[in-house]
């Protein structure tokens, strides 16, 4: 009999560092000796996420155009493919990050309807701490309306598991903070305090994914209003264009003045930042650049180290702004940074829009 595949689903508020947190995860369990797949999420095509970790040399399916949840047979038919060729051991798994009512729609309908074929991990939540800080302590601005916090304390709600990323860059007072915020409000659920770009508490993550026992279980009760008016809230845009100049640039420099230039007018608009990331490709070469708030600072991710003549670029945001706004912010951006190094763009893709209301392919409650 085919042994099940482990099914590791991480889930997570937009910018709490998913990716890197699947990336890390691939790389541990590999070191193990297992074959490992990873499946993206999106509302639209020409994801960051997917680029990143396929560039990492991971084999990565992607379901777009709609969450895991609303797309389920697309995920299962994803996994079926990326398993064709060989089968994975684990299979990552990142969902939207603005979406909750995963056990639901996702875990519990694979265990009950694709149970011989996957064994499923404990559901682990990251926390982002910056907006996780504002959004518990629930003071007058939290950086989102009460509709987009709901869906941020949802996600929480029905975790098996929560992980208080980027704890590199926290003091130790700032992380029992958000312990005990956590501890307030979800007093059952076991919180684990990680950095995903160092890695430290991983080893003890994985101990908690290899558990196995009464998982999978916090089926929510979910007001769907509430929660489609939260996620259409945000402004979601996608993005790829070519970049080409007559002499070589300093890739990694072009992305932090992209990104640097975007937080500015976004800031200056008072339209809080979810998440923007930027990718920029060359030749086997890439870097990416982020942003996961409108206060912290940009960050390299990931840097090239590579002068290019040219480059295709792909920029995915998420913003509380109406949709058609961030795609003039981020044309006009990117089009200055161009100018300014004397080089030229074709766009070749964008999509822009806010999402529409969850309609869950299945929605399985407890027995």
């Amino acid at each position: 009999m085919t042994k099940p595949i482990e099914y590791v689903m991480i889930g997570g508020f937009l910018g709490a560092g998913k990716t890197s947190t699947i990336a890390r995860l691939a790389r541990m369990y590999q070191e193990r000796g297992k074959k490992v797949g990873i499946v993206t999420n999106d509302q639209a095509t020409d994801l960051v996420d997917t680029q990143t970790l396929r560039s990492h040399g991971f084999r990565v399916g992607e379901v777009a155009g709609a969450c895991f949840c609303c797309n389920f047979d697309e995920l299962t038919t994803t996994i079926e493919q990326l398993s064709h060729d060989e089968r994975p051991d684990v299979l990552l798994a990142e969902p939207v990050g603005s979406c909750t009512d995963l056990v639901a729609t996702v875990i519990r309908p694979l265990a009950k309807l694709h149970g011989d074929q996957f064994d499923m991990a404990p559901y682990a939540v990251i926390l982002k701490p910056s907006h996780g800080r504002r959004i518990l302590e629930g003071g007058q601005y939290a950086g989102f309306s009460p509709k987009a916090e709901y869906i941020f304390r949802k996600q929480l709600e029905e975790a098996d598991l929560i992980l208080i990323n980027r704890i590199d860059e926290l003091t130790t007072e700032q992380i029992t903070r958000l312990t005990e915020l956590i501890k307030k409000e979800q007093p059952e659920i076991p919180v684990l305090h990680v950095s995903a770009r160092s890695g430290q508490g991983f080893d003890a993550f994985i101990e908690l994914l290899d558990q196995r026992g009464n998982f999978g279980q916090r089926a929510l009760e979910l007001d769907y209003d509430i929660y489609a008016a939260g996620e259409a809230e945000l402004g979601w845009l996608n993005s790829s264009v070519a970049i080409t100049a007559n002499e070589p640039f300093d890739l990694d420099a072009m992305l932090m003045e992209i990104v640097t230039r975007l937080q500015r007018a976004l800031h200056d608009e008072q339209a809080e930042i979810a998440h923007l990331k930027v990718i920029a490709l060359h030749e086997g070469f890439f870097g990416v650049a982020n942003l996961i708030d409108g206060d912290t600072p940009p960050e390299l991710s990931l840097p090239s180290h590579c002068q290019a003549p040219m480059a295709d670029v792909v920029i995915n945001a998420r913003v509380a702004i109406d949709p058609e706004r961030l795609e003039e912010h981020v044309h006009r951006e990117v089009e200055s940074v161009a100018s300014a190094g004397n080089a030229e763009l074709t766009w070749r893709r964008t999509q822009s829009f806010r999402p529409g209301r969850p309609v869950p392919t299945h929605r399985m409650a407890i027995d």
